[in-house]
């Protein structure tokens, strides 16, 4: 793949060259938007809640926070999940950041840290973000300072129609990924579709490559491999084997690999309008189906990935993250006091009760009564392993190279023993 700081500089390029960049790259890092005459503080928020509810909440939210603090404005630019992530490489590339941004952490946030790009946020946020739980606020810790704080925190698994299980003569959700593959015959048997996907997103596949990985080869093999950039543990190439079985059952909905996620007719909106019985996603799943297409109610259930027979991980080890918002270097200080002002527990418990947020702030956890949150609340309690998401634990060449990779397998392009090749292939570019 070539130089990553120089696959970034080509990518800003093309998108200029294209128009993808031009707006975002024209608003960024403005601080005083308002003017010399208007006196007026503009702050730029960069954030992926596309979607209602978390749309109108998050805007709502800054009309409040403009109220309390008249000279201040803040400009919302929203994007979808793979778009934000493609202008903000261009804009890492460009060294000017968004004045709040969204982050996964991770070695994405690593490298704009590395970069000089991203604001130090320890000091000015010690009196009040040390109160936060502490597994929410751990992808934005690096060499122990703290560079973003966490709006949520939560995990990836199985979101499931039980009334389309039950027709299938399913009785509970499977634990291992033999009972898994045989539900998924199961379905395909009743004429359900067993699987929605988003093919056209390629994040939405690396969940299934990524569980199987952490199941077959272990969490500790997915951290040791990036450290040594070398995936070429027999583990990793089981886990697309396994992927490859799945494939080959052809379990997705038709026409799957042209498919958005949140979308009419994406991904969340098959679930959403029962004709999907499952998809793999995280705890904002139930939303986006209600956003998307319908919403099932009481008939929506959820599962943790099965177990791998004979693997080295455990069903209580989660992959997954959550959202949190970084700062960037040198941005006026009502950027940090927006920050403070979004992880106040008022504010959380409004997320937690409004968007399906999952609680930062402890004292926000009794806003959490909806069942199946709750589900996914117990699972995280009890988790004894965490990912991160690979497409923000890695360096951003190499979680997109894992995507693609991936992406490549479901589509029919590649081999399971490719994949790790060209991983591997991603990895040893890194610096």
């Amino acid at each position: 793949m070539g130089d990553p700081a120089l696959s970034r500089r080509v990518f800003l390029a093309a998108s200029l060259g294209t128009g993808l960049g031009m707006t975002a790259l024209s608003g960024c890092g403005g601080g005083s938007g308002g003017g010399p005459s208007s006196g007026a503080t503009t702050i730029e928020w960069w954030n992926i809640s596309t979607t209602d509810p978390a749309k109108t909440v998050w805007a709502n939210l800054a009309r409040k926070f403009e109220a309390q603090n008249p000279k201040v404005k803040i400009r919302i630019v929203q994007l979808e999940n793979d778009a934000y992530k493609s202008k903000m490489t261009a804009l890492t590339a460009s060294g000017k950041l968004p004045d709040i941004f969204h982050t996964w952490g991770g070695g994405v946030l690593k490298q704009q840290v590395d970069a000089g790009l991203v604001e130090d946020l320890t000091d000015s946020t010690r009196p009040w973000a040390d109160g936060m739980l502490s597994v929410a606020k751990q992808p934005y810790l690096l060499d122990s300072k703290v560079y973003g704080i966490p709006f949520d925190i939560g995990m990836v698994g199985f979101w499931y129609n039980k009334a389309l299980f039950r027709k299938a003569g399913i009785a509970a959700p499977p634990t291992t990924w033999t009972a898994f593959l045989d539900d998924v015959k199961k379905l395909k048997s009743a004429g359900t579709t067993p699987l929605a996907l988003a093919g056209k997103e390629s994040w939405t596949g690396m969940y299934y490559w990524a569980y199987l990985a952490m199941r077959t080869a272990g969490v500790d093999a997915l951290r040791k491999a990036d450290d040594d950039k070398d995936f070429g543990d027999a583990g990793f190439v089981r886990a697309g084997r396994h992927l490859k079985d799945l494939v080959d059952l052809k379990p997705f909905q038709k026409g799957f690999l042209g498919a958005a996620y949140s979308t009419p007719t994406g991904q969340a909106a098959a679930v959403g309008d029962g004709t999907a019985a499952m998809e793999l996603m995280g705890q904002w799943a139930p939303n986006t189906e209600k956003s998307a297409g319908k919403g099932i109610g009481a008939d929506l259930g959820f599962f943790p990935f099965p177990e791998v027979e004979g693997g080295a991980g455990k069903i209580t080890e989660v992959f997954g993250g959550g959202g949190g918002h970084a700062v960037r270097k040198g941005a006026p200080q009502a950027a940090v006091d927006f920050l403070k002002f979004f992880a106040a527990e008022t504010t959380d418990r409004e997320l937690v009760r409004k968007t399906g947020t999952l609680p930062v702030v402890p004292g926000a956890e009794s806003a959490l009564t909806d069942p199946d949150l709750k589900a996914v609340q117990a699972r995280l309690k009890g988790a004894t392993g965490f990912q991160l998401y690979l497409d923000q634990a890695y360096a951003p060449a190499l979680g997109q190279q894992v995507n693609d990779s991936v992406a490549g397998l479901i589509a029919g392009s590649t081999t399971p023993e490719a994949v790790t090749r060209a991983i591997t292939g991603a990895a040893k570019q890194e610096p």
